[in-house]
């Protein structure tokens, strides 16, 4: 069963620094918070000799040890600089990964949305570069990243992605803990999507969670420096890693059209991708994750746009 645990500042600044010490032998002389996601908060930790480190503190258990696991798949198929895991902690109450620290700031930060179009299309094409590296990696089998199993990757998705949060979200929606509306929104994209003709793909090695709160550039020349905190990572068909691309204002800086440029892209690539945007955000409700209703309004509107022209088209 599913341990959420508390990852507030008031539960974790007193135990980070004895930690660090138990692990690392070091004495943290500065800790600070510096950012947070769905599922974990970061913490910058500096040392008297200059070193710092980035503590992830997760809000359910088992997690440091997947995302471990991730990113060190994910560096080692990237040029692009990522985390490097120094040690993994947990106890009834914490779930920890400390990693090296990289230098950058997320792009979320609405101050890169100044920088000019050249600029902006000269990041999206270092992203998507760094990007196509995971993709070009490949696996016989769909499914997790250490016992992959399916031939197909509509079954993997349907008997592990869709099927269980479909019926998870049904039950919360019979307690009006989900809107009605929504739900059946996602069962008639659901009928739609899984109609469509299967397309001849290979697992190929995704992030899961490329959206632009985990990539961080140069805050002067919005030059790519890393990516961070993977989440989900697979083997899977590779349209399934670029609804991240369009989350938050990812538009703003062209990922996801940059990809369809860099990369052919199925018929029915904007339909399959504003599905699988609008499934995950409802699937947070069930897996821990922070619920976002302005995100799940975006893609559950791209979504209803997306099957109209589908509608339209066949």
């Amino acid at each position: 069963m599913m341990k959420i645990l508390d990852n507030s500042d008031k539960h974790l600044l007193p135990l980070l620094p004895k930690i660090v010490f138990e692990k690392m032998g070091k004495k943290v002389d500065r800790l600070k918070f510096i950012g947070g996601g769905s599922f974990g908060r970061v913490y910058k930790a500096e040392f008297c000799d200059g070193e710092i480190i980035a503590i992830k503190a997760y809000r359910v258990q088992g997690s440091q040890y997947e995302e471990a696991e991730q990113l060190k798949l994910l560096s080692g198929n990237t040029s692009v600089k990522m985390p490097k895991v120094l040690f993994i902690y947990e106890d009834n109450e914490t779930a920890l990964l400390a990693m090296t620290f990289v230098h950058g700031q997320n792009v979320l930060n609405p101050m890169f949305l100044l920088k000019n179009k050249s600029q902006k299309q000269k990041f999206a094409d270092e992203v998507i570069s760094g990007m196509l590296q995971w993709h070009n990696v490949t696996s016989d089998k769909f499914g997790s990243l250490s016992n992959p199993c399916y031939n197909s990757w509509l079954k993997y998705y349907k008997k592990e992605k869709q099927e269980p949060w479909l019926k998870a979200l049904k039950e919360l929606s019979e307690n009006g803990k989900f809107s009605k509306k929504k739900l059946k929104l996602l069962y008639e994209a659901t009928e739609i999507f899984n109609k469509l003709p299967e397309e001849n793909t290979v697992p190929v090695l995704i992030h899961g969670d490329l959206n632009i709160m985990n990539i961080m550039a140069d805050t002067k020349t919005l030059k790519l420096t890393a990516f961070i905190d993977p989440c989900g990572s697979m083997w899977a068909d590779r349209e399934y890693d670029l609804f991240q691309l369009r989350n938050m204002w990812g538009d703003a800086y062209g990922l996801y059209e940059t990809y369809k440029r860099n990369c052919k892209t199925s018929e029915y690539t904007d339909f399959r991708v504003a599905y699988y945007g609008a499934m995950n955000e409802a699937s947070c409700r069930l897996g821990g994750g922070l619920i976002m209703p302005l995100w799940e309004v975006l893609w559950n509107n791209r979504l209803e746009k997306e099957m109209k022209k589908l509608k339209e088209k066949m």
